[in-house]
Order: structure tokens, then sequence, then C-alpha cells
């Protein structure tokens, strides 16, 4: 698919809150002269308890806002929620823009699994949705044991700042603790959100149970739809969230660690 735009227009990234920022970083430590948008739909947090249909609306209704504001060149859904709840028809309301969906890192899991038992923690949303077990399908007989965790979302969405080392690792343990106890190798990280927290994934499970995400996958996709696109004449790296109320402190404190522009979506 041919990029639309031109080379200013941005690549847009869009979560309910703060779990895409793993996605939209890393993308931008590989393509500094992209321009970016970071929106999160501060309104409307969290996307996990809603009903899909709900949420679908809410996610085209944002998304097309966000394409006559912005006129993006790509669109990232940087949550596994929306992808899974409004992906297939953005595409059909959107066909010339490329929009690349995040989903759960099942395929790798499934295959590197000795055991036959998978763990996928998401939202209820998305460990709900057969999708992921018709994903598990397609590449082997494996069983999948999902644990729901919108307080893990809400817990790195409000105090990723404030908590401190020791109980960002024992909140993180306890999950693990679950999957190793039903008996599963791998744990699926399904939630964008969940992201933030990988360091203490990885430094929990050490040794005894392994993790999978999608990171770098997403990046390579984004740069093979750029292929050869040229760099941004002005670059501009942009934090906006949506609802009328001023930023909340840790809007601040991820504006400035981006080093993005923060601004409110209402004003724009």
């Amino acid at each position: 698919m041919k990029v639309p735009g031109n080379n200013n227009s941005p690549v847009l990234f869009i979560d309910s809150g703060i779990g895409g920022i793993p996605y939209c970083r890393h993308f931008k430590e590989k393509n500094p002269s992209q321009n970016i948008v970071y929106l999160a739909d501060r309104e409307h947090f969290p996307y996990g308890d809603r009903e899909r249909k709900e949420l679908a609306g809410i996610i085209i209704e944002l998304t097309e806002e966000a394409i006559n504001k912005f006129n993006p060149k790509i669109i990232v859904l940087a949550c596994n929620t929306a992808s899974l709840a409004a992906l297939s028809e953005l595409r059909e309301k959107f066909p010339l823009l490329p929009f690349v969906g995040t989903v759960p890192a099942v395929k790798p899991a499934v295959l590197a699994t000795k055991t036959g038992k998978i763990g996928v923690l998401g939202t209820e949303l998305t460990i709900n949705e057969p999708y992921l077990k018709e994903l598990a399908a397609r590449y082997g007989s494996c069983e999948i044991i999902g644990i729901a965790a919108p307080e893990l979302v809400e817990f790195v969405e409000k105090r990723f700042f404030s908590a401190p080392a020791e109980e960002k690792e024992t909140t993180v343990r306890s999950y693990i603790d679950r999957f190793i106890s039903a008996g599963a190798d791998g744990i699926v990280l399904g939630c964008t959100h969940f992201l933030l927290l990988l360091e203490e994934f990885h430094k929990e499970a050490a040794g005894s149970i392994a993790i999978f995400e999608s990171i770098n996958g997403i990046s390579q996709r984004l740069e093979s739809l750029l292929g050869d696109s040229l760099p941004s004449q002005r670059v501009m790296h942009r934090l906006v969230i949506t609802g009328e109320a001023e930023p909340e402190a840790m809007w601040l404190n991820w504006a400035e660690r981006l080093s993005f522009c923060l601004s409110l979506m209402d004003r724009l």
C-alpha cells in the first residue's frame, strides 16, 4: 500500500492512555526524523471494560477526528483491546490509509511452548475474545490460560511514576506465579500498558517462564510501510490527550520524558 499524505504527515499512535508509549518510543528512537503524534484517549479510559460495539464506535469517531486534525500517513492502534474491537472496521472505513494493529504475541509463544500451555495477560475484552484461541490454533495445539488484569492497567496508568520499584516487582511477580502454578511456560503481555513494566516482567520471570511482546515487530512493520519515504522537513513530536480537564502531572512527566509537545485535543 502506498503511504498517503506528505513527508511532514505524522505517524499517529492511538491508545486509551499511556499503554502505547513503548511502541511509540521505540519507533521514535529508530526513526527520529519522522513526525509523530501520540493520541491518548483520556476521556474514555479505560477501554478494556467496555462492550466491543461501544468501544468500536468510540475509536472510529476518535480516529475520524484525528485524521481531520493531523492528516496522518499511518495510524497505529497501539492498544490490543482497540485493535481487536475496531481494526477491521477502520480499514473498511478508511481503505486508503494504512492501519497497524497491535495483536498479542500469541504466535511465538505457541511455537515456543514445551508444556502446551501459554498464559495471556490482558483486559477483559481481550481475554474473552475468541480471536486469541483461533490465532493459537493456527500454529499448534495449545491451551490458553487467560487472566484479565484491569487493576494492573489502572496501576500502570495512575502509579507508574509514583510506585516504588519493589512494589512494581511484587505486583508483577503475583501474575507470574499464577501462570506458573497453572502450568504455563510462556506469558503473552496482551495489553500494551503492561509493556511499561517489561523490565520488571523479565526480571521476575528470569529462568522460570518466558515473556512475549511485539514492540520490535510493530516498528519493523511501520518501517516497511514507510519504505524509502523522505524524512520530515520539520520534525515535531506531539502528545495529545482528549478531555477538557487540564493535563494531570503524569502527562507533563511523560511529555518531558519523551520530549513531546503536550496539548489538549479539544483545543487544537
